[in-house]
């Protein structure tokens, strides 16, 4: 059976961020809640409450929601309209298929004066002889009753006829509480029954059939304390239980009954028994398997796609990055979804199977990125790469010595080589010195040739020298 806990409203407030303070809306339907609970404690500012297809048997706890609008309790247990004098805003109200017979617990509802619309619709009281009339006239601020509107000429009728309407309806309302009593302690008799039978069948030798296959049993030998024998497996024994099982089940559905809050809780107690054996059944038959290797004993990465999902990996070479598009369920929530980038492969587990896949190149675990496309739901993976290749440990150490001793050998070939200069100008053209600094630079100047004074013959200091070659 089900509880409201703090935990329940979290999980159906995410449209409000997980915040339950602040809720104004809550849907709580189809949770098989007994009891109303904790709610205008920790949800005060609820305008919208949904409570339909329970097991409420008691309208309560709902007081302090001043600003609650909307409150739906079709399909649950309720016997009596209570305890909602305190809804000050209250506009609607669905009662829809519920056993309320007291049709007199309405007049709680006149000081709900905000109040336009009530169903009751599939209750005993709206079997009553003058039901609609008696509604009308008690809940003058009501607008519309059972999905129909009042009309002002229906509201006048209701009002003259109230008196007459109103001994009916006691006189009906006291006749159902007595059946309705009647039917409770008749309830309460066969769960104490079926109570005591579950116990008999729970001791062995209450009924004497155990009694009988217990006499039946050979004595044990001597030796079976020190070697236990295997126990006899019958093999019509399990086919034989299946075959009382569904007997009994179609017993219980065949079986006709009144539709009581007691038949409701009877029918679920059966169903939860049913759901719990098949349970037990199916944790016999499920073989625990072996968990899936993702890395192998060397440290080497396995490609695997457990959840057997659509991808695509691209190689964005404009971005320098690795993009991995995992075609993950669109309604899909994401926080069932654990994305781990390594740098040479990537793991996606979905709903607890993993997707991994080793990558083509080395990446950037801290810069990638994960989101999830708002069109497919896909998830898209970017992954940058490095910028330089790393290698592994054991071969760094080699390329680095090799690198050291390529670029030592070289140095020592140049050195043994002889550099020359070269100073051939038709190769090599040298600047002009002299032009370097800007400005004018002054016209040369010419210098005449002094005349050249020939000796003659006639000179007395000349002398002839035959040994002298003649000046030309």
């Amino acid at each position: 059976m089900g509880r409201i806990t703090e935990d329940l409203i979290r999980r159906n407030a995410e449209h409000n961020e997980c915040v339950i303070f602040s809720l104004e809306e809550l849907s709580l339907h189809q949770q098989e809640i007994e009891r109303l609970e904790h709610i205008d404690k920790w949800c005060r500012d609820l305008k919208i409450l949904y409570l339909q297809n329970n097991l409420i048997g008691k309208i309560e706890n709902v007081s302090k929601l001043k600003k609650l609008e909307y409150l739906n309790l079709a399909l649950n247990n309720i016997e009596k309209i209570e305890n909602l004098e305190g809804c000050e805003g209250l506009t609607k109200l669905d009662l829809t298929v519920n056993f309320i017979g007291e049709l007199s617990s309405v007049e709680t509802l006149r000081g709900n004066i905000h109040l336009r619309e009530l169903f009751l619709v599939g209750n005993p009281c709206a079997d009553f002889d003058g039901y609609r009339q008696f509604v009308v006239a008690t809940l003058r601020q009501l607008k519309w009753l059972d999905g129909k509107e009042i009309e002002r000429s229906e509201r006048i009728q209701a009002l003259q006829d109230f008196p007459e309407v109103e001994r009916q309806v006691r006189e009906q309302e006291k006749a159902y509480c007595l059946r309705r009593a009647r039917d409770k302690s008749e309830a309460q008799r066969k769960l104490r029954e079926e109570q005591e039978r579950g116990e008999k069948e729970g001791h062995p030798g209450s009924d004497g059939r155990w009694d009988a296959n217990v006499a039946a049993d050979p004595p044990p030998s001597v030796g079976s304390r020190d070697h236990p024998q295997a126990p006899e497996v019958q093999e019509g024994e399990p086919n034989k239980k299946k075959v009382d099982d569904v007997e009994d089940d179609l017993e219980f559905w065949n079986k006709p009954c009144l539709f009581t809050p007691e038949s409701r809780l009877e029918t679920l107690r059966h169903m939860e028994k049913q759901r719990k054996d098949k349970e037990k059944l199916s944790e016999k038959k499920k073989k625990v398997k072996p968990p899936r290797m993702l890395i192998t004993a060397d440290g080497r990465a396995l490609n695997v796609n457990e959840p057997k999902l659509d991808f695509s990996l691209k190689d964005d070479e404009k971005r320098n990055q690795i993009i991995l598009d995992l075609a993950v369920y669109r309604y899909m929530d994401t926080s069932l979804i654990n994305v781990d980038v390594q740098p040479t492969y990537v793991r996606v587990t979905v709903k607890g199977k993993p997707f991994q896949l080793v990558l083509p190149a080395e990446v950037k675990p801290d810069s990638s990125s994960a989101r999830r496309s708002q069109t497919t739901g896909h998830l898209v993976v970017c992954m940058p790469k490095v910028g330089e290749v790393i290698t592994g440990g054991p071969r760094a150490p080699l390329s680095v010595r090799s690198t050291l001793d390529s670029s030592r050998e070289h140095t020592g070939e140049r050195s043994r080589q002889t550099e020359k200069l070269e100073v051939d100008p038709s190769k090599h053209s040298f600047p002009d010195v002299a032009n370097i600094v800007g400005g004018k630079t002054p016209a040369p100047r010419r210098v005449r040739p002094e005349p050249k004074v020939m000796p003659h013959e006639e000179d007395p200091g000349f002398e002839d020298d035959p040994e002298v070659p003649p000046l030309i």
